[in-house]
């Protein structure tokens, strides 16, 4: 059953032809991901939420209260286009919105507890992911990997 939901997501990876010796790193960096986001992106998909849901919910959890302007720079994008998926998360009461006591034009974001258990449950598939890779390569090749992650992160 995995393999055909995976093949049908179209997550088996291609023959394509490599015109650079990077090339197949570049590809297992973007199956990996699909592969890792895959069965969180299925939930949200039955919540109506995607992908950009997800990432507000993810910062949003580990850093109460954050401002917008501050979630806006964790995440990297402009201020239109967190507008759409926020305002659906405030809509759909997943998160709180309260103007900031010292900064009075500053909103601050908080998870709801429907919001805590969405987060969580999504964040869970893919930990659930992570934790069969790194059972599947070892402790040196966990640990090699999050060093690649690590100073690719560093690029940003």
């Amino acid at each position: 059953m995995k393999k055909a939901a995976t093949r049908a997501a179209g997550l088996h990876r291609a023959s394509l032809e490599k015109v650079h010796d990077l090339d197949a790193a570049l590809e297992l960096m973007y199956y990996g991901w699909r592969g890792m986001t895959l069965s969180a992106d299925q939930y949200l998909a039955t919540l109506g939420l995607s992908r950009p849901h997800h990432r507000i919910l993810y910062v949003v959890a580990r850093q109460p209260d954050i401002s917008i302007g501050a979630l806006i720079d964790v995440l990297g994008i402009s201020k239109q286009a967190l507008n759409r998926p926020l305002g659906l998360l405030l809509q759909r009461e997943l998160m709180t919105s309260k103007r900031s006591a010292e900064q009075h034009r500053s909103k601050l974001l908080r998870l709801t507890p429907a919001g805590q258990r969405i987060e969580q449950r999504a964040s869970g598939h893919e930990r659930k992911v992570m934790r069969e890779a790194f059972d599947r390569v070892g402790q040196s090749g966990a640990a090699a990997w999050m060093a690649v992650m690590e100073a690719i992160a560093d690029n940003s």
